[in-house]
């Protein structure tokens, strides 16, 4: 019967304009809440079986969804750890029980923005419960090889294990260095020029490796040759712990370039890398002298002693001053003498239908089927924006367009409302007759 479709159709206009009128008292509500993004609906309507002679109404369908693709203004603040992502993506997070799970068991959940601060236990967590999750970096700030199509390398973010830190040194590399080549001269004095290296033990002290380059003085024209002797003052600084016989070329296309090296007295040397390894009282040191032909390491041209450029590994003890976020994701901890280490780094996850994630609480999001596969891209790559540090994301709630959303629902709901007072009255007539 078509009046009683009517009645239907009257009825369902109600119920989708109540739910249009929730979404809409629930943005202005959240209007100020960090990292919110406001529901929709999306209104279709209903076609029921129809015949050339009857229509009958279908009324109308409703469906609520989060507007996750559209992104609220940035604000600055004073938090280092106030994270957003600048553009498309979102932070992966977990909650309390996903801190002590393994990843197969931990809740994957997507945050577009947080203030995050380390908690007694070192993790950086906001104050709603969300626990900040990125991939571990090693002693040398590398991630290695990580899965992006799920969250089974993710780690929660603790920061407590780097209060103190201490690397020693594995790595020296001269970069320039010159031997004055008057030196191994028939008419040169011999006098050896030493070259003072600092470097770092296994305690994080600061000890000296002396390099002694004693020229090779023949009795006519120039040996272009030295002897390098290496000391070590964290043992005895009068006992060599190895030895380099180096030869320098003095031929037009390689002239001041090494010849030959050949390593003694503990010390070794290849040819191949241009690495002197040798022991130090913590451990193996492999210093880069530079490989016969070679433009860097050791040369020997006609001008004064000159090392520059020289690099090594390794830290002094530090002690921990603050965390620091940078816009390619990596969460660096900043010591008190200067140095900066890699903890973790944080991806910025992206689906492929952002409006098919689930709400939860918090401003939080999870993967449905509706959202797609989940892809976790470096800040700043691909289709994602940057990580940025300080930065807060406000509400994608516009408070003008929701009045106006507000006052169109009202007339809507109060047209419906009279097509079912005008049903009844026709209803009423019928019963009458």
């Amino acid at each position: 019967m078509t009046v009683s479709s009517s009645l239907n159709a009257g009825i369902s206009g109600l119920t989708a304009n109540a739910t249009r009128l929730a979404t809409i008292a629930d943005n202005i509500s959240n209007a100020g809440t960090i990292g919110f993004k406001r529901s929709q609906v999306d209104f279709s309507n209903q076609v029921l079986q129809q015949t050339s002679s009857a229509f009958s109404a279908g009324g109308v369908r409703v469906e609520a969804f989060r507007d996750v693709a559209a992104t609220g203004p940035l604000i600055t603040t004073n938090g280092e750890t106030d994270l957003a992502v600048a553009g498309r993506g979102l932070l992966p997070v977990t909650d309390f029980q996903g801190v002590d799970l393994n990843a197969g068991q931990r809740e994957l959940s997507l945050l577009p923005t947080g203030s995050f601060e380390e908690d007694e236990n070192g993790y950086l967590r906001t104050r709603s419960g969300h626990f900040l999750l990125g991939w571990p970096a090693d002693e040398l700030g590398n991630i290695g090889n990580i899965n992006r199509s799920s969250g089974t390398d993710l780690q929660p973010v603790n920061v407590s294990t780097s209060q103190f830190v201490a690397a020693p040194t594995t790595q020296i590399n001269l970069g320039s260095v010159n031997l004055p080549a008057e030196l191994t001269e028939s008419d040169s004095s011999g006098t050896p020029v030493d070259l003072p290296i600092e470097y770092f033990d296994n305690l994080g002290r600061s000890q000296t490796l002396t390099l002694r380059y004693t020229p090779v003085v023949p009795a006519t024209g120039s040996s272009n040759q030295w002897q390098v002797e290496i000391f070590d003052n964290a043992g005895d600084p009068t006992v060599s712990i190895g030895s380099l016989d180096v030869t320098f070329s003095d031929a037009a296309a390689t002239g001041g370039r090494i010849d030959t090296a050949t390593a003694a007295g503990g010390a070794t040397y290849d040819a191949a890398t241009g690495n002197l390894s040798i022991n130090v009282a913590n451990g193996p040191i492999d210093i880069f002298i530079g490989t016969p032909g070679g433009t860097s390491g050791l040369s020997q041209l006609a001008a004064p002693f000159s090392p520059a450029g020289i690099t090594r590994n390794g830290t002094p003890i530090g002690d921990l001053q603050s965390i620091n976020v940078d816009e390619r994701g990596f969460v660096q901890a900043v010591f008190n003498t200067g140095f900066r280490r890699t903890l973790f780094q944080v991806p910025v996850a992206d689906v492929p239908n952002l409006n098919g994630l689930e709400a939860q609480n918090g401003q939080a999001f999870s993967l449905t089927g509706s959202s797609g596969d989940l892809f976790l891209w470096d800040s700043g790559a691909g289709p994602v924006g940057t990580i940025e540090s300080f930065t807060l994301q406000e509400s994608n709630t516009d408070i003008a367009t929701e009045l106006t959303d507000l006052i169109e629902t009202q007339r809507s709901y109060s047209s419906n409302a009279q097509l079912i007072r005008t049903v009844d009255e026709i209803l009423q007539e019928t019963t009458n007759l």
